[in-house]
């Protein structure tokens, strides 16, 4: 009885860690190998430290024979414009965040659909993206567009903050806000009374500064890393928008590396993602705890005030229901159940 009782415990403990463990490849043998990636990103941001995480993996497992150099903060430019870097082939791989791979890709839309996804469903939504039909589909997609999907990087959810005091969905009206180029972004916020302006992430500081635009839509963790917080008075936790930033690579560049540098960057890039998506809970509430230090009024939404905004932002569905893939639409809906 007392060895079963052991074998069993045994059992259970190896197949958590086959769960949550990705076997380490063999020993690269190959010739080195160089590439280059480029992030928008802050340093320190949860995006960053994620691809951090994968460049120190990819240089462990081939033993330093695969080598990435990181360029974030923008210093390549936006992620819409070192996207078409990788397109072209002129750059290896770069992050993009999903509201701006609709300018690339239509089906990528979907995910800027406000409301459409809800943090208590997270993880089912890894699952389909990582493990399921959604992210096969996906990638399919990238393969058309001339790349392949290396990891879907946490973003977090949106949230509306502004360089002045603003708590309520009518005190939001008029108010110019810095979207991406994603036309859903741009719908959803002429939906809640605002004036959209569409701003390349790098020049936004300047434009919120200059009053060219009172605020925007991003998470905390952007908003403090990115020293936005110096010029914004007041945010909400309006959670209305879902972003990953999607870090990308040529297809012919990867489809010409050994199958052992394949497996490296793949292996790699499921364990960083793993410690990515893990550490960004922690991250989000010392940023909101930072914001709060310095004088940041965040208005936690209601019950009721979450489901207004829901409701007047329902009208976006409908406005981009021919434009988006029925069958993609509800992949991702299927992940909410």
């Amino acid at each position: 009885m007392k060895l079963k009782k052991i074998l069993m415990s045994f059992i259970a403990v190896l197949t958590l860690i086959t769960n949550n463990t990705v076997f380490a490849s063999e020993t690269y043998t190959g010739e080195t190998i160089k590439l280059r990636l480029a992030s928008p990103s802050p340093l320190g941001s949860n995006m960053v430290l994620g691809y951090e995480k994968f460049i120190q993996l990819v240089k462990e497992k081939s033993g330093g024979k695969i080598q990435i150099k990181l360029l974030a903060n923008a210093v390549l430019g936006s992620d819409r414009t070192t996207l078409e870097g990788v397109q072209r082939g002129t750059l290896d791989m770069a992050s993009c965040s999903s509201p701006n791979m609709a300018s690339f890709a239509r089906d990528y839309m979907v995910f800027d659909l406000p409301y459409i996804t809800s943090p208590d469903h997270q993880e089912k939504l890894y699952q389909a993206l990582d493990n399921g039909e959604l992210g096969n589909h996906f990638e399919k997609v990238a393969n058309r567009i001339g790349m392949t999907t290396i990891m879907y990087s946490e973003y977090g959810y949106r949230n509306f903050a502004f360089t002045s005091n603003v708590s309520t969905l009518s005190e939001m009206k008029g108010k110019k806000v810095r979207t991406t180029d994603s036309p859903i972004e741009v719908a959803v916020c002429k939906a809640l009374g605002m004036i959209p302006s569409p701003v390349a992430w790098g020049e936004t500081y300047t434009a919120l500064q200059q009053k060219t635009v009172d605020g925007e839509g991003n998470n905390w963790e952007h908003l403090v890393l990115a020293k936005h917080i110096e010029v914004l008075k007041s945010a909400m936790d309006s959670e209305h928008n879902y972003s990953m930033h999607i870090l990308m690579m040529n297809k012919q560049k990867y489809d010409a590396l050994p199958e052992q540098a394949k497996i490296i960057i793949r292996e790699a890039a499921k364990e960083a993602l793993i410690w990515q998506r893990q550490i960004t809970s922690e991250l989000k509430a010392k940023c909101e705890s930072e914001m709060k230090k310095i004088g940041i009024t965040i208005y936690q939404l209601s019950a009721e005030e979450r489901k207004k905004f829901i409701d007047t932002t329902r009208v976006v569905w409908d406005q981009f229901k021919d434009e988006i893939d029925p069958q993609v639409l509800q992949m991702v809906l299927d992940t909410q159940k």
